[in-house]
C-alpha cells in the first residue's frame, strides 16, 4: 500500500482543531494546494478535499460525492458540502493555534477559513454523556483494511473518504433521564460498557451495531466531544474506503428502512455534514497527481 495520512490510524489525540474551508479564488488554488501539502504531514495534519475542490481542477476521484440530507419527524441531517477539511492534532492548544496561521496563510487567498472547532479527549474515549465512543472501531490490519483504498492504482491508493457532522448536544435533556433511559437511549450501561440485549429497538447500538448489516458496514471512528462558550457536543469522524458503511448506518438512524429513529436525536442533533477525499502520501507530501497539483 501507499503511504497513507498516518493521522487517520492514530488514536484521537488529548487536543484537536478543525478547520473548514471554502474556495474563493479557483486560479489561486493550485499554488495554495502545494503550499499545504508542504505544511500538512499525514500524521498531526490530516487534510480531506471536498468535491467542488476536485472537479475545480478537472479531476474525478471515484466514490467522491456530496454528503446526503435527511429531514422527518424529530430529526434533521443537513448536508452542508465545504471545499477543503483540516483535522489538527496534538497535545498543545497553542501549538495548535499556531499551526492554524501556517494553514491559513498558506491558502489564503484562494481559500476562506469559514470554521474553526476545538475539540478535546474527554476521559478515556468518551462521549460528553459519559459513555464510551467507538467501541466497535476495527483495529491493527482490519483497521487499515477498512480506513484506506487499495488496489485501485497510483493516486487512489493509500487515499481514504471521510465522513464529518457536527452534533450538537442537549446535555441538560439528556441529564433529566433515569440511568434506565440513559442507557437505553445508547444502548450499553455506561457503567460498564456492556451492550444491553433488550434494549429498545431505538437504542443507539441497535440502530448503528456495523456486524448488523449485510455486508458489515465498518468504518474508522476517530469522533471528538467539541465545546465552545454555549455549546458542546461530538464532532463525528469516519474514515473508509467508500462511504457506502456511513450511509447505510445513517440511514438506519433515521428510520428510513422501519420508520425507527434513533434515540439520539432525542437530545442531540447534526447541524453539519460533509465528505472530502484524504489523499495520500508520497515522499512526505500529500499525494495530489490525480489533481495535476
Amino acid at each position: 500500500m501507499n503511504d497513507v495520512q498516518s493521522g487517520i490510524l492514530e488514536s484521537t489525540p488529548p487536543v484537536a482543531r478543525y478547520l473548514i474551508f471554502s474556495l474563493t479564488d479557483q486560479d489561486e488554488a493550485r499554488r495554495s494546494l502545494r503550499l499545504l501539502s508542504n505544511i500538512a504531514d499525514g500524521r498531526q495534519t490530516v487534510i480531506g478535499l471536498g468535491q467542488s475542490l476536485v472537479l475545480t481542477f478537472g479531476a474525478t476521484i471515484p466514490g467522491l460525492r456530496t454528503a446526503p440530507s435527511y429531514a422527518g419527524a424529530g430529526y434533521e441531517v443537513p448536508s452542508t458540502p465545504f471545499a477543503l477539511w483540516c483535522w489538527l492534532r496534538g497535545d498543545d492548544r497553542g501549538e495548535l493555534l499556531h499551526r492554524t496561521r501556517r494553514i491559513h496563510e498558506a491558502l489564503a487567498p484562494a481559500f476562506c477559513l469559514e470554521q474553526v472547532i476545538d475539540a478535546f479527549t474527554y476521559g478515556a474515549g468518551r462521549d460528553l454523556t459519559g459513555y464510551e465512543d467507538g467501541t466497535e472501531n476495527p483495529k491493527g490490519e482490519r483497521a487499515s483494511e477498512v480506513a484506506f483504498i487499495q488496489g485501485q492504482g497510483d493516486g487512489l491508493d493509500g487515499s481514504s473518504f471521510v465522513a464529518v457532522q457536527q452534533w450538537v448536544h442537549d446535555l441538560d435533556r439528556f441529564d433529566a433521564k433515569s440511568t434506565q433511559e440513559q442507557d437505553n437511549t445508547i444502548g450499553r450501561r455506561r457503567s460498564d460498557n456492556d451492550e444491553i440485549e433488550d434494549a429498545p429497538p431505538s437504542a443507539h447500538v441497535k440502530r448503528a451495531t456495523q456486524e448488523s448489516f449485510d455486508p458489515p458496514a465498518f468504518m474508522l471512528r476517530r469522533s471528538m466531544p467539541w465545546a465552545d462558550g454555549s455549546h458542546a457536543g461530538l464532532i463525528f469522524v469516519a474514515f473508509g474506503a467508500s462511504f457506502d458503511a456511513f450511509e447505510v448506518l445513517l440511514k438506519r438512524m433515521v428510520g428510513a428502512e422501519d420508520g425507527i429513529t434513533d434515540a439520539l436525536f432525542t437530545f442531540t442533533r447534526p447541524i453539519s455534514g460533509a465528505y472530502f477525499w484524504c489523499p495520500g502520501m508520497q515522499d512526505g507530501r500529500l499525494d495530489l497527481q490525480l489533481l495535476g497539483v
